[in-house]
């Protein structure tokens, strides 16, 4: 894995888009089927629009009919990092970039086998790298 990224609030700021800053630096979310990649069907590595991990693979997306782009689970253990979130009077489990503390979405326990889980991600938390020829 990648050495972790540290970044202040003016070089975030000058970085990503104000959309993109508001979701990924200070945990907004994007309404629903509003994001690129909600509905997106091309083949790739969806990466930290922060920091370039690459988070989740393109064969583990499902469409949850959430209007946000839901994967059963990570690339691999350790890309992202979940925590508590007791925010908007909800009890959920907020998804963070494991190497730059971005914030990517939320996770469920209502995904499709064989995991279970629902990574509920905002588009604009994300890059897809397409697949050449994808």
């Amino acid at each position: 894995m990648a050495e972790k990224i540290s970044k202040s609030e003016q070089e975030w700021r000058e970085k990503l888009t104000s959309e993109q800053f508001s979701v990924a630096r200070q945990a907004g979310t994007e309404p629903a089927f509003s994001g690129a990649y909600w509905d997106c069907k091309e083949d790739g590595t969806y990466r930290c629009v922060c920091c370039g991990e690459a988070l989740f693979d393109s064969t583990d997306k499902f469409d949850s009919g959430t209007g946000w782009p839901s994967f059963s689970r990570p690339l691999e253990d350790g890309r992202v990092e979940e925590h508590g979130d007791a925010s908007h009077g909800m009890s959920r489990t907020e998804v963070r970039c494991s190497r730059c503390d971005a914030h990517l979405g939320h996770v469920f326990p209502d995904g499709p086998a064989p995991t279970g889980q629902r990574y509920c991600i905002n588009s604009l938390s994300l890059d897809l790298e397409r697949k050449p020829g994808g």
